[in-house]
């Protein structure tokens, strides 16, 4: 039977099983092992103990929740907040994925939020011991936005936790990747209201200028390559390269020189693709962060 490692945290060999936690895609199981793979990661790399409290923000549809809350055992627990819409997602949305979360062996260690992490942190004078933010930082309306959140979690816990994509490619396969959430994102400024998963592609520089006007200090970085069956950057890819990107951005942009630079950036990641010729495209780099409070006690 798999267990925890005291000197490395969960063993990867757990992968199969956090993945039943989360509903399976018929067909494709090991979906799901490969996402739990990729965040029992993270959470080596950031020392997420038993016993941790842990507010997780940007929790979706607990992805990453189902990995911590593994590893923080019986005696931690996990405050997962996302103002995503019930009937958010594909192929399963965020109730059924959260419901089905809830009702597996690590359900009783979860409390879902449905809230903005501003108005769940306005609302309450809890204090935990760490706060993750998964994967969740391009979802956020701007830098502006990140900087508040993490402003607001001043005295409310002691580590942050962070781990987003890196804009950088270690294999020549995810270079397309890199393209693509460039060009989705141009798209995505031009749109008063979005709901895709990529709005404020922000850098690892950008990311941690924004902590350090937040007054976090960033103690441990790292970047990592993701696992082979990581497929968000090909879904990323598939959404750019597709036609029905076109026509949003004949619908959405009204300034011809910002359709002509968007065009421009699909262009290159149509031709990344093809510079594989015919391998598939992999998901870029990860960078995962630590932060501490550099604020005065």
């Amino acid at each position: 039977m798999a267990t925890h490692s005291t000197s490395e945290g969960l063993s990867t060999s757990l992968a199969p099983k956090i993945a039943t936690y989360s509903p399976q895609v018929p067909g494709h199981p090991d979906t799901e092992v490969a996402q739990a793979a990729h965040r029992i990661r993270l959470v080596n790399l950031w020392r997420l103990e038993p016993g941790t409290h842990v507010l997780e923000l940007g929790s979706g549809q607990g992805t990453a929740t189902a990995v911590i809350a593994e590893a923080v055992g019986e005696s931690g627990y996990v405050d997962a907040v996302d103002p995503g819409a019930p009937d958010y997602g594909s192929p399963f949305t965020l109730s059924q994925a959260q419901q089905h979360l809830s009702a597996s062996p690590v359900g009783k260690r979860i409390a879902w939020h449905h809230a903005t992490p501003r108005a769940f942190l306005s609302a309450t004078d809890r204090v935990w011991d760490v706060a993750v933010l998964a994967h969740c930082i391009w979802y956020f309306a701007s830098e502006r936005e990140l900087v508040d959140i993490l402003t607001a979690l001043h005295g409310r816990v002691k580590r942050l936790c962070i781990a987003e994509y890196a804009l950088h490619a270690s294999e020549k396969a995810a270079i397309p990747h890199v393209l693509a959430v460039l060009a989705r994102g141009s798209l995505e400024s031009c749109k008063e209201e979005t709901i895709e998963n990529v709005r404020s592609p922000l850098s690892p520089f950008a990311i941690k200028t924004a902590a350090g006007r937040s007054r976090w200090e960033c103690t441990h970085e790292s970047v990592i390559v993701p696992e082979l069956g990581l497929l968000d950057g090909s879904w990323e890819v598939g959404t750019v390269t597709s036609d029905r990107f076109l026509r949003d951005v004949d619908d959405s942009v009204s300034n011809e020189k910002m359709k002509v630079v968007i065009a421009s950036a699909r262009e290159a990641t149509v031709a990344a693709v093809s510079a594989l010729d015919g391998a598939k495209v992999r998901t870029m780099d990860v960078w995962v962060a630590t932060f501490n409070s550099s604020a005065p006690c």
